[in-house]
């Protein structure tokens, strides 16, 4: 079985984007090195770089993006930053080391509580409050490229989704020019957010991010700490295919490919993957969908 197919055109459009997180030891790395050369090939828009609440993967986040850009040629990497548990000259000394890295993209959240999920967020008393404030931190400092985050499904700590857009909006008013999901897996539930964010007045761009399902149990722990909701119907056809590898390694294509495909017909361009630092899901769904490949290896279209 394949995706809907999408019209030439609309698929030449198509951009990507990646998601890595910071690696704990050598072998790690290694692969992570080894995923950003093989996903390279996809000519992505951007790959991020992750980082842990209160800076407690900073030494390794800086590395990472040092060694994606010097060693991989990702100019285009972008940092994550967060600013839960570190005052505000903790955070703009980081700031100048990622940008004395050749760092030009910013993801700036808030960071989870260091107490992990239920632990009421307390800003450092000489910190930076939110997210908002962080924008304009490196705003102010001549970045031009800050993502922010966004929560088609309501961030769990947030009263409502109206909570959310009017914290987006305050993001965007302060300097950033554009948003990044966090993964979901029903694409009305992206739409009707998407409507609702741009009936408030936010006009940059909300690209989806996209989970391919590497390990179903995982992903649906995962998912319930974030808030986002794995559909029944997902479950039922992933579950019975525990056991057979390499039938829930294609059925896992197919499914991330089928939202990717359904998005791009809703009008979509742009998709945030988020690789869990392995490439062949991610590889193998980004040539199911088609996306354009920079060698000689690009399927036929």
């Amino acid at each position: 079985m394949a995706p809907q197919t999408l019209h030439p055109a609309r698929r030449a459009a198509l951009k990507l984007s990646f998601e890595f997180f910071p690696p704990k030891n050598e072998e790690m790395e290694s692969q992570l090195l080894s995923t950003a050369e093989t996903l390279k090939v996809y000519a992505p828009e951007f790959v991020s770089v992750t980082y842990g609440a209160g800076g407690s993967t900073k030494s390794r986040s800086i590395d990472t993006v040092r060694k994606l850009i010097a060693e991989r040629g990702l100019t285009n990497t972008a940092a994550h930053l967060t600013c839960v548990g570190a005052s505000c000259a903790e955070v703009d000394a980081v700031i100048e080391e990622f940008l004395a890295a050749g760092v030009t993209r910013f993801v700036a959240l808030r960071g989870d509580a260091p107490g992990g999920a239920g632990v009421a967020y307390q800003p450092h008393p000489e910190g930076y409050a939110n997210a908002a404030a962080l924008v304009a931190a490196l705003a102010k400092r001549g970045v031009r490229s800050i993502s922010v985050s966004a929560y088609p499904e309501k961030h769990p700590e947030s009263a409502d989704v109206a909570a959310d857009i009017d914290m987006l909006k305050r993001k965007v008013d302060n300097g950033a020019t554009q948003a990044l999901t966090q993964f979901f897996f029903d694409n009305d539930d992206f739409e009707r957010y998407l409507n609702r964010v741009r009936a408030a007045g936010i006009d940059i761009p909300v690209i989806p991010g996209i989970l391919p399902i590497n390990n179903l149990t995982q992903v649906m722990k995962f998912a319930g700490l974030c808030g986002a909701r794995v559909p029944q119907v997902l479950i039922d056809r992933l579950q019975p295919l525990d056991d057979l590898p390499e039938e829930r390694f294609r059925e896992a294509t197919l499914i991330a490919a089928e939202q990717i495909v359904d998005l791009a017909h809703r009008g979509l361009s742009d998709f945030h993957l988020y690789t869990m630092n392995r490439a062949p899901l991610i590889s193998a769904v980004c040539d199911l969908v088609q996306f354009q490949r920079m060698d000689a290896a690009s399927p036929a279209a």
